[in-house]
């Protein structure tokens, strides 16, 4: 970004510097002295100052010469899985029944301890440990289409009840047997430009839709947990794919509403709330203020932010636009970048 001012380029660099993922996809740091751009959630040795300048685009950094970094890898977008990983999870789905070892993964050239590193970076948990909720996950979908347990134990991999049961109830809370009166919601990362996001669906629809990064993540996901009395757990879901693409189709300005049925979990004022935020119009905003006049309530402008706040389906439930009386961005989860970057993305497009 050569025509950037010498203070946006000084805020680049100290998100570079905090590691700060909130700027993903907004910037590229480029290092003259070895040749190298790397993105801005990159955990390289930090560079002189003067030593670096910005693009907007890998390709504009490519351009001019810069070679992408191995170790970020900015031609990836953020938390996209490697080759060895998409083959690792193809082996997973073609079987899930069968646990895949490390000595299986070795023979199909995957590293296991470089899978085990990457799960843990972009999942909380090893890849084996993937596996098991992964294959629990069908175990439940089964038990809720009229599967007895001792079926669905044995066809999700499991060589005794027991261990089944154990590793049910660890990981979801209750046992097999409660399954009917509890739920589980499949769970997965989805991609974009400004980093991963999370996404959680139910039988209704999606009910969570977050960045990563986003402040305060855990206690949004216990949340909706508790609304739903459920668990979160690693799977597939038929909405999943439908979102991803649709989020790609909205960030390359071809779509301006989306067609995905929400589970919107929440209060009856949150409902309120977040209704209200639907029928804000593509492309344009409105302050606090005017939300609280929305809905008949024009005392509780403070309570409107707070549930703005507690919106589980970010950029599809649109919190981002509702912005301060003064005109100036306020309260983003997400961050205040990400906030911008949405709110010309749809100026744009409109």
């Amino acid at each position: 970004m050569n025509n950037t001012s010498i203070n946006q380029d000084d805020i680049f660099y100290r998100a570079y510097q905090n590691h700060d993922r909130s700027y993903e996809g907004q910037f590229f740091l480029a290092v003259k002295t070895t040749g190298i751009f790397c993105r801005p959630g990159c955990k390289a040795r930090l560079p002189k100052r003067e030593n670096v300048e910005f693009f907007a685009s890998s390709d504009a950094a490519i351009k001019q010469g810069y070679r992408p970094c191995k170790k970020c890898q900015p031609l990836l977008r953020s938390g996209e899985q490697p080759r060895w990983v998409e083959q690792a999870l193809a082996l997973l789905k073609q079987d899930a029944a069968q646990r895949i070892s490390d000595q299986e993964l070795s023979l199909h050239g995957i590293n296991p301890a470089r899978l085990r590193r990457w799960f843990q970076a972009h999942h909380g948990m090893t890849f084996q440990a993937f596996q098991r909720q992964y294959r629990l996950n069908r175990a439940f979908s089964s038990m809720n289409q009229g599967a007895r347990v001792i079926d669905a134990a044995f066809d999700s991999g499991y060589n005794s009840l027991s261990g089944f049961y154990d590793s049910f109830q660890k990981a979801t809370g209750f046992v097999p047997s409660n399954s009917p009166k509890n739920k589980i919601l499949a769970i997965t990362q989805l991609l974009t430009p400004l980093g991963p996001m999370l996404a959680a669906a139910s039988d209704k629809g999606l009910c969570l839709l977050e960045f990563h990064d986003r402040k305060r993540l855990q206690k949004q996901i216990e949340r909706v947990q508790l609304k739903l009395n459920a668990r979160m757990v690693p799977g597939d879901h038929a909405l999943f794919e439908e979102v991803q693409r649709q989020l790609d189709e909205y960030f390359k300005r071809q779509r301006a509403i989306f067609s995905i049925p929400l589970d919107m979990t929440g209060t009856p004022f949150q409902q309120q709330v977040w209704q209200a935020l639907l029928d804000i119009p593509f492309g344009e905003t409105r302050h606090y203020q005017q939300q609280a006049k929305a809905i008949h309530k024009p005392q509780a402008v403070r309570a409107v932010a707070r549930a703005n706040a507690e919106n589980p389906l970010a950029i599809l439930v649109p919190c981002h636009r509702v912005i301060a009386k003064s005109g100036q961005l306020a309260g983003y989860a997400g961050g205040l970048r990400r906030k911008a970057y949405l709110l010309d993305l749809e100026q744009a497009t409109s």
